[in-house]
C-alpha cells in the first residue's frame, strides 16, 4: 500500500514535468489526536526493522519511493532527482525512514513535524513485493509511534498526527489508516496531475 501527502511541495522543489494529465479524485485527510487512538497491528511473519535516513541516503529514498509508488496514479514524486530529495530532507522538521526485513528494503516513511506540534505522514509506502504480506499494519503502527515520538523544532510534544490519502493511493490505503485509529477530518474532490507521454 502507498499513500502521499496531497499538500502543495515547496515551490524551490518544483519540477519540469514531461507532460501533465489532469483527473478528478477524491482527497481523504485523516487525523489522531492522542498517542492512545492507536490500534497496534497485528504483529509482521518477519521482523520489521526502521532505519532513519539523513540526506546522503536521498538516492535509496529516491529509488524506494519509486518502487513504492510508479505502479499507482498517485506519486507526485516520481521525477524527483536524488538532488530534489537531498533539498527535503534537508528541510527544518523534515524527517524520513525507510522500514528494513531481513536487511532487505520493505517500505518507506517521510514525517513533517510542525512547529505547532502538529506532524504529518506526509509519504508512507511499501513496495510491491511487501504489499499483502502482512506488514502494512504493521509498518503503519511503528510509523504512527515515530510521529507522536517526535518534538517540533520549538521543543513542543506532538499534539496531533495527520495523514491525507486519495482514491488513486492503493486500495488498502484509507482501509489501514482507520483500523489504526485515524478518524476522517475533510474530504474533498480536488484534481490530481501526473507525468505522461507529450502529444
Amino acid at each position: 500500500m502507498a499513500s502521499i501527502s496531497h499538500r502543495a511541495e515547496p515551490a524551490r522543489l518544483e519540477r519540469k514535468r514531461r507532460c501533465i494529465c489532469v483527473s478528478d479524485e477524491t482527497i481523504t485527510s485523516l487525523e489522531m489526536t492522542s498517542p492512545n487512538q492507536l490500534v497496534v497491528g497485528r504483529p509482521p511473519s518477519r521482523p520489521l526493522v526502521m532505519e532513519e535516513l539523513d540526506p546522503r541516503a536521498a538516492p535509496l529514498l529516491r529509488s524506494t519511493y519509486v518502487r513504492a509508488f510508479e505502479h499507482l496514479a498517485s506519486g507526485g514524486r516520481i521525477d524527483w532527482s536524488a538532488e530534489q530529495w537531498h533539498d527535503e530532507l534537508s528541510r527544518p522538521g523534515v524527517t524520513a525512514w525507510v522500514g528494513r526485513v531481513d536487511e532487505e528494503v520493505a517500505g518507506l516513511l517521510e514525517l513533517d513535524v510542525e512547529p505547532d506540534g502538529e506532524v504529518g505522514i506526509v509519504v508512507f509506502g511499501l513496495v510491491a513485493e511487501f504489499v499483502g504480506r502482512g506488514f502494512g499494519g504493521a509498518f503503519l503502527t511503528l510509523a504512527t509511534e515515530l510521529a507522536w515520538g517526535m518534538r517540533s523544532p520549538h521543543h513542543l510534544p506532538t499534539r496531533r498526527v495527520w495523514v491525507e490519502t486519495s482514491s488513486r493511493d492503493h486500495p488498502h490505503a484509507r482501509p489501514n489508516y482507520e483500523r489504526r485509529g485515524f478518524r476522517v477530518f475533510q474530504t474533498r474532490r480536488g484534481h490530481a496531475e501526473t507525468p505522461g507521454t507529450k502529444t
